[in-house]
C-alpha cells in the first residue's frame, strides 16, 4: 500500500553507506581511506571476509573504529538476520559513532543488503540508508560484464567510483562512462586513482534525495538524455498533474508483483492529489516505502519525477501506465 511514513529523526538515526564493487576494484582501499580520513566522523564498519583479504588489523587498531566481521559466508546469503542483529547491537552504543559503513564481498548482489533497510521496522527507526557506493575497476570491468553481480552492483549504485583511471585511456574512460550511464542514469560518477576522493562526496550525501541528482544534472530525468545498455538500463518519467493514490497503489502493486525481480531500484517525488506536501518514495525489487516530504513551495511547479533502474524496462510500458494514474482532467 502507498502510505505516508513519518520522516525519521535525524538526531537518533545513523546514516548508512553500503560499499560494494566487484573483486579487486578497490573497495578495501576506499574503506581504509574512510577509516583514516580526517572527516571528523566516528565510523562503525560491518565487513564480511568471504573471498577477499580483510582489512589490515593494524589499520583497524590505529583507526579506533568499530569493526564487525561476518565470516559465515557471502553477505548476500545471510545478511538480513545478521545485519538486523548487528545494527541492533550497534545502536546500544549509538553515542560511539556517527556513521555506519557496510562493505559487501565483491561477489555479492547488493540487493539483500539494501532490502534490510526496508523490511525491518526497528532498523528503519534506527538507521537510514545514505548511499550505495560502487567501486568499478576501470581496467578490468570489461572482462566482467557477463557477471550478473558486477552489473547489478552498478545498477543499484547511487555513487560510482571509476577507479584505476591511470591504467586506461581517456577514450576508454569515456566509453565506460557512457555504458554505465546507460545502465544507471541517476548515479553520480567520480573518476579516481587509488580510490582517492573527498569524503563529502561519499558520506552524508543523502543520495536517496532526488533533488541531489537534479542539482548535479538538471537534465538527467530527460527520457531522451541517456542510452540504454542491453537489458539493464534506466528510465525516467516526468509528468505534470496530480496522481490518484488508489490508481497509483494498484499500478505499483501489479507492477511489482509481476515484474519486481527485474526492477532493481525505484525512486521518485510525486504530486499526490489533495496533498500540499511532496510524496517521496523509493523501492528495491518488490519492496517499497514512502513518506511525506516538505511542503510544495508557492512558486514551485508541481510535477511527478520517477526513476526506474532495472532489466528489460522497455517491455513494461511504464510511461503509459504511469500516466494512467493521473487524476482525470
Amino acid at each position: 500500500m502507498i502510505a505516508a511514513i513519518n520522516p525519521t529523526d535525524d538526531r537518533t538515526t545513523v546514516p548508512v553507506t553500503v560499499l560494494t564493487g566487484y573483486l579487486g576494484a578497490g573497495k578495501t582501499t576506499l574503506l581504509n581511506r574512510i577509516l583514516t580520513y580526517e572527516h571528523g566522523k566516528k565510523v562503525a564498519v560491518i565487513v564480511n571476509e568471504f573471498g577477499e583479504v580483510g582489512i589490515d588489523n593494524q589499520l583497524v587498531v590505529d583507526a579506533d573504529e568499530e569493526i564487525f566481521e561476518m565470516n559465515n559466508g557471502c553477505i548476500c546469503c545471510t545478511v538480513r538476520g545478521d545485519l538486523i542483529r548487528i545494527i541492533g547491537n550497534l545502536m546500544k552504543r549509538r553515542d560511539k559513532f556517527d556513521h555506519l559503513v557496510i562493505e559487501t564481498t565483491g561477489l555479492a548482489d547488493p540487493a539483500p543488503v539494501i532490502q534490510t533497510f526496508f523490511v525491518d521496522d526497528e532498523v528503519q527507526t534506527q538507521a537510514q540508508l545514505d548511499a550505495v557506493v560502487t567501486v568499478v575497476d576501470a581496467l578490468h570491468i570489461w572482462q566482467h560484464w557477463e557477471a550478473e553481480e558486477a552489473v547489478e552492483q552498478i545498477a543499484f549504485a547511487d555513487v560510482i567510483l571509476l577507479n584505476k583511471i591511470d591504467l586506461v585511456t581517456e577514450a576508454e574512460l569515456a566509453a565506460l562512462e557512457q555504458r554505465i550511464r546507460g545502465m544507471n542514469a541517476i548515479a553520480k560518477i567520480h573518476r579516481t586513482r587509488d580510490a582517492q576522493i573527498e569524503m563529502d562526496t561519499l558520506l552524508g550525501v543523502n543520495a536517496f534525495d532526488l533533488n541531489n541528482a537534479l542539482q548535479i544534472d538538471p537534465d538527467f530525468l530527460n527520457e531522451t538524455a541517456h542510452e540504454h545498455d542491453e537489458t539493464v538500463g534506466s528510465i525516467a518519467l516526468v509528468e505534470s498533474g496530480e496522481l490518484d493514490g488508489a490508481k497509483l497503489d494498484a499500478w505499483l502493486g501489479e507492477l511489482l508483483r509481476d515484474r519486481g525481480p527485474d526492477i532493481f531500484r525505484m525512486k521518485g517525488i510525486l504530486n499526490m492529489a489533495g496533498e500540499d506536501h511532496r510524496f517521496v518514495f523509493q523501492g528495491i525489487h518488490m519492496l517499497f516505502d514512502g513518506r511525506q516530504d516538505r511542503l510544495w513551495k508557492p512558486n514551485e511547479i508541481r510535477k511527478n519525477e520517477l526513476v526506474f533502474i532495472g532489466r528489460n524496462l522497455e517491455q513494461m510500458n511504464l510511461a503509459e501506465s504511469f500516466r494512467a494514474c493521473l487524476v482525470s482532467q
